[in-house]
Protein backbone atom coordinates (compact mmCIF):
# COMPACT_ATOMS: atom_id res chain seq x y z
CA UNK A 1 0.00 0.00 0.00
CA UNK A 2 1.34 3.47 -0.21
CA UNK A 3 1.57 5.66 2.44
CA UNK A 4 -0.68 9.11 3.12
CA UNK A 5 2.55 11.48 2.71
CA UNK A 6 3.10 10.07 -1.00
CA UNK A 7 2.02 13.57 -3.11
CA UNK A 8 0.93 11.11 -5.94
CA UNK A 9 -1.01 8.65 -3.69
CA UNK A 10 -4.85 8.10 -4.89
CA UNK A 11 -6.72 6.15 -2.28
CA UNK A 12 -8.44 4.44 -5.49
CA UNK A 13 -5.74 3.85 -7.37
CA UNK A 14 -5.72 0.27 -5.47
CA UNK A 15 -9.19 -0.23 -5.86
CA UNK A 16 -8.65 1.08 -9.93
CA UNK A 17 -5.93 -1.85 -10.59
CA UNK A 18 -8.13 -4.83 -8.91
CA UNK A 19 -11.54 -5.53 -10.86
CA UNK A 20 -12.60 -7.49 -7.49
CA UNK A 21 -12.19 -4.32 -5.37
CA UNK A 22 -13.68 -1.86 -8.14
CA UNK A 23 -16.62 -4.31 -8.44
CA UNK A 24 -16.94 -4.39 -4.86
CA UNK A 25 -15.97 -0.29 -4.79
CA UNK A 26 -19.63 0.63 -7.53
CA UNK A 27 -21.75 -2.12 -5.40
CA UNK A 28 -21.10 0.09 -2.77
CA UNK A 29 -21.81 3.56 -4.20
CA UNK A 30 -24.54 1.62 -5.59
CA UNK A 31 -26.13 0.54 -2.87
CA UNK A 32 -25.90 3.90 -1.65
CA UNK A 33 -27.59 5.53 -4.53
CA UNK A 34 -30.44 2.94 -4.17
CA UNK A 35 -31.10 4.23 -0.71
CA UNK A 36 -30.86 7.48 -2.10
CA UNK A 37 -33.31 6.45 -4.96
CA UNK A 38 -35.75 4.78 -2.62
CA UNK A 39 -35.75 8.20 -0.18
CA UNK A 40 -36.42 10.46 -3.13
CA UNK A 41 -39.55 7.94 -4.23
CA UNK A 42 -40.88 8.81 -1.18
CA UNK A 43 -39.69 12.45 -1.05
CA UNK A 44 -42.03 12.71 -4.85
CA UNK A 45 -44.96 10.96 -3.76
CA UNK A 46 -45.32 12.86 -0.73
CA UNK A 47 -44.48 15.99 -3.19
CA UNK A 48 -47.00 15.50 -5.13
CA UNK A 49 -49.44 14.71 -3.16
CA UNK A 50 -49.23 17.88 -1.26
CA UNK A 51 -48.97 19.93 -4.14
CA UNK A 52 -51.96 18.52 -5.66
CA UNK A 53 -53.67 19.01 -2.50
CA UNK A 54 -52.68 22.62 -2.43
CA UNK A 55 -55.70 25.02 -4.34
CA UNK A 56 -56.37 28.50 -4.68
CA UNK A 57 -59.34 30.31 -4.05
CA UNK A 58 -60.85 30.50 -7.68
CA UNK A 59 -59.22 27.07 -9.14
CA UNK A 60 -61.07 24.49 -10.79
CA UNK A 61 -60.08 21.13 -10.37
CA UNK A 62 -57.46 20.12 -12.50
CA UNK A 63 -55.47 23.87 -12.04
CA UNK A 64 -53.21 22.28 -8.84
CA UNK A 65 -52.72 19.17 -11.15
CA UNK A 66 -51.45 21.52 -13.69
CA UNK A 67 -48.88 23.52 -11.00
CA UNK A 68 -47.83 20.38 -9.76
CA UNK A 69 -46.82 18.84 -13.23
CA UNK A 70 -43.31 20.74 -13.47
CA UNK A 71 -42.37 19.79 -9.90
CA UNK A 72 -43.50 16.01 -10.24
CA UNK A 73 -41.54 16.03 -13.70
CA UNK A 74 -38.77 17.25 -12.09
CA UNK A 75 -38.15 14.88 -9.39
CA UNK A 76 -39.15 11.41 -12.22
CA UNK A 77 -36.25 12.86 -14.07
CA UNK A 78 -34.40 12.80 -11.46
CA UNK A 79 -34.81 9.52 -10.29
CA UNK A 80 -34.67 7.98 -14.11
CA UNK A 81 -31.32 9.55 -13.88
CA UNK A 82 -30.17 7.88 -10.59
CA UNK A 83 -31.98 4.90 -12.36
CA UNK A 84 -29.56 5.16 -15.32
CA UNK A 85 -26.83 5.84 -13.19
CA UNK A 86 -27.16 2.63 -11.03
CA UNK A 87 -27.53 0.16 -13.76
CA UNK A 88 -24.23 1.80 -15.59
CA UNK A 89 -22.29 1.34 -12.46
CA UNK A 90 -23.53 -2.23 -12.72
CA UNK A 91 -22.56 -2.10 -16.74
CA UNK A 92 -18.67 -0.62 -15.76
CA UNK A 93 -18.23 -3.45 -13.28
CA UNK A 94 -18.62 -5.84 -15.65
CA UNK A 95 -16.79 -3.87 -18.33
CA UNK A 96 -13.85 -4.05 -15.88
CA UNK A 97 -13.68 -7.10 -15.56
CA UNK A 98 -14.02 -8.13 -19.16
CA UNK A 99 -10.99 -5.66 -20.14
CA UNK A 100 -8.99 -7.64 -17.37
CA UNK A 101 -10.19 -11.33 -19.35
CA UNK A 102 -9.34 -9.59 -22.89
CA UNK A 103 -5.61 -8.44 -21.53
CA UNK A 104 -5.22 -12.37 -20.41
CA UNK A 105 -6.53 -13.78 -23.30
CA UNK A 106 -4.78 -11.08 -26.03
CA UNK A 107 -1.33 -12.87 -24.64
CA UNK A 108 -2.97 -16.28 -25.75
CA UNK A 109 -4.44 -15.09 -29.06
CA UNK A 110 -0.83 -13.57 -30.16
CA UNK A 111 0.90 -16.52 -29.16
CA UNK A 112 -1.77 -18.77 -31.36
CA UNK A 113 -1.16 -16.48 -34.31
CA UNK A 114 2.36 -16.29 -34.21
CA UNK A 115 2.60 -20.26 -34.66
CA UNK A 116 0.44 -19.74 -37.27
CA UNK A 117 2.44 -17.46 -38.92
CA UNK A 118 5.66 -19.68 -38.28
CA UNK A 119 3.39 -22.31 -39.54
CA UNK A 120 2.90 -20.58 -42.96
CA UNK A 121 6.54 -19.38 -43.45
CA UNK A 122 7.67 -22.99 -42.60
CA UNK A 123 5.30 -25.74 -43.94
CA UNK A 124 6.06 -28.80 -43.33
CA UNK A 125 7.33 -31.03 -45.17
CA UNK A 126 4.98 -33.68 -46.27
CA UNK A 127 6.42 -37.33 -45.54
CA UNK A 128 6.64 -39.52 -48.44
CA UNK A 129 4.28 -42.39 -49.15
CA UNK A 130 5.45 -45.60 -47.65
CA UNK A 131 6.63 -48.01 -50.47
CA UNK A 132 4.68 -50.44 -52.06
CA UNK A 133 4.95 -53.81 -50.88
CA UNK A 134 6.81 -55.86 -54.16
CA UNK A 135 4.81 -58.34 -56.14
CA UNK A 136 6.58 -61.28 -54.65
CA UNK A 137 5.23 -59.79 -51.32
CA UNK A 138 1.93 -59.12 -52.00
CA UNK A 139 -0.37 -61.44 -49.38
CA UNK A 140 -3.64 -63.64 -51.48
CA UNK A 141 -5.89 -60.78 -49.86
CA UNK A 142 -6.40 -58.04 -52.34
CA UNK A 143 -8.73 -56.01 -50.11
CA UNK A 144 -8.03 -52.12 -50.46
CA UNK A 145 -4.08 -51.97 -50.55
CA UNK A 146 -4.40 -54.08 -53.47
CA UNK A 147 -3.93 -52.98 -57.68
CA UNK A 148 -6.74 -50.40 -58.18
CA UNK A 149 -6.83 -51.53 -62.17
CA UNK A 150 -6.74 -54.79 -63.84
CA UNK A 151 -3.38 -53.76 -65.75
CA UNK A 152 -1.85 -53.04 -62.05
CA UNK A 153 -2.38 -56.69 -61.57
CA UNK A 154 0.29 -57.77 -63.02
CA UNK A 155 1.23 -61.57 -64.74
CA UNK A 156 0.17 -63.43 -61.58
CA UNK A 157 -3.30 -63.03 -61.99
CA UNK A 158 -3.49 -63.47 -66.00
Amino acid sequence: MNSNNDPNYSPLRDVAQSPEATARYLADVQRVLLDIGKNLETLAHETRVHLRDTHVEGDRWYHARLRAMPVEKALGNVLKNLNNLTEGLEKSAYKRRAHDEAVVNTAKTRKEKELERQRKKNPQQLQAAPNPPQQGAQSQSLGYGGPTSIYDMGRESA
